[in-house]
């Protein structure tokens, strides 16, 4: 399977099926001298793992993660980092009735006709769990970032028909939200929403905003890797992304360029700063030294409760009902999903830059003497 790979200098290989023996990662072009253990990873991997409340699923899984290889008396040492969680809690037997079926909103028929092979225990490889290997990773580019201080800080804002209130945002509540909203009111007409759905056996699509700050100007390659560019696809990479949105997003279609550009303004420090951040904090894909926001719009969860018509391998339909258990709500456990895959992206993009100018090349090698 080609795919698997993200990345250009800082690159990411993830591996495993949602019922195989285990989930992982292999990390390569990690720079060497950056603190890392096991406990930075699972502290990520901790806020994605399932069970958390009854808006989760209740697959019993530690999510523990081992540490293969690339790291020496807790540093990183520049050679490749493999990083592994083995499953514990697969009930495929929970797939045994849909085994010759395509579920509804699943990539079971596009699996199927690409590869020929039907691994209908639990999605395989399209399955949800996919995204330990890409936060283990993501928990590596967050301590390369926090070295320059770069911070990157997700949140949900939006399920089904409630949205956060932008006068009532306080970012140091949302991890205490069950649905990592930053928005308590907004929290609380989520779970009443999210307790109909389950009531009726259905589930919820959201969406998770993502704001990284420090990030310095310069980010970015002209053209066809420009920063902006290189996340939507980091993002639309995620199972479930069905939109991204970058600053403004599809709102810039009303605008007028008087009010969509970002004037610059000089600081008393003399020091010049943008008035708005309508681009998101990019223009022309290079990053301007303005905070990051993205926002990413996530399908409801495709397997539910109810009685569906399927499509059979044998070329006929078949109304079935879904066993197993699942997240009637994607968007709480992906907000460290979006972390990862954006911190990933910009420090394979950090990397980029330190040979975008022949200053840079000298300030690590024109006083070496060789």
């Amino acid at each position: 399977m080609a795919g698997s790979t993200f990345g250009t200098i800082f690159k990411i290989s993830t591996w495993g099926e949602s019922h195989g023996k285990g989930i992982g990662v292999v990390i390569d072009g990690c720079p060497a001298g950056i603190p890392l253990s096991e406990e930075d990873i699972q502290k990520q991997l901790d806020r994605r793992k399932p069970g958390q409340n009854r808006y989760t699923t209740a697959r019993a899984e530690s999510d523990q993660v081992e540490i293969l290889s690339g790291t020496f008396e807790g540093l990183t040492t520049g050679t490749p980092i493999s990083l592994l969680v083995r499953n514990q809690d697969q009930r495929s037997r929970d797939y045994g009735t849909i085994a010759q079926l395509y579920r509804p909103g699943h990539a079971d028929y596009t699996y199927d006709e690409k590869y020929g092979i039907r691994d209908y225990r639990g999605g395989g490889r399209s399955s949800g769990r996919e995204t330990i290997g890409r936060v283990a990773a993501g928990a590596v580019s967050l301590k390369l970032l926090a070295e320059i201080g770069i911070t990157v800080n997700a949140y949900v804002s939006a399920i089904g028909p409630v949205s956060i209130d932008r006068e009532r945002m306080d970012l140091s509540y949302a991890e205490e939200s069950p649905v990592r909203m930053p928005d308590k009111e907004a929290t609380k007409e989520a779970l009443a929403w999210l307790e109909q759905c389950i009531a009726s056996k259905d589930s919820s699509g959201g969406a998770v905003e993502c704001i990284v700050n420090r990030v310095p100007a310069g980010l970015g390659e002209p053209c066809f890797e420009k920063l902006d560019a290189n996340l939507a696809k980091a993002l639309m990479s995620i199972g479930a992304v069905k939109a991204v949105e970058i600053g403004d997003g599809t709102a810039v279609q009303k605008a007028k360029g008087s009010e969509n550009n970002d004037a610059y303004l000089c600081g008393e420090d003399g020091v010049p700063y943008k008035a708005s951040n309508h681009s998101g904090g990019m223009l022309g894909g290079i990053s301007d030294g303005a905070p990051l926001f993205l926002r990413a719009s996530f399908k409801p969860t495709p397997s539910i409760a109810q009685p569906q018509s399927m499509l059979g391998r044998d070329g006929k339909c078949h109304v079935e009902s879904i066993h197993g258990r699942h997240d009637p709500i994607i968007v709480a456990r992906a907000v460290p999903v979006v972390e990862a895959m954006t911190a990933v992206t910009l420090a394979d993009h950090l990397l980029l830059a330190m040979a975008s100018q022949i200053g840079y090349v000298k300030k690590i090698f024109g006083q070496k003497k060789i």
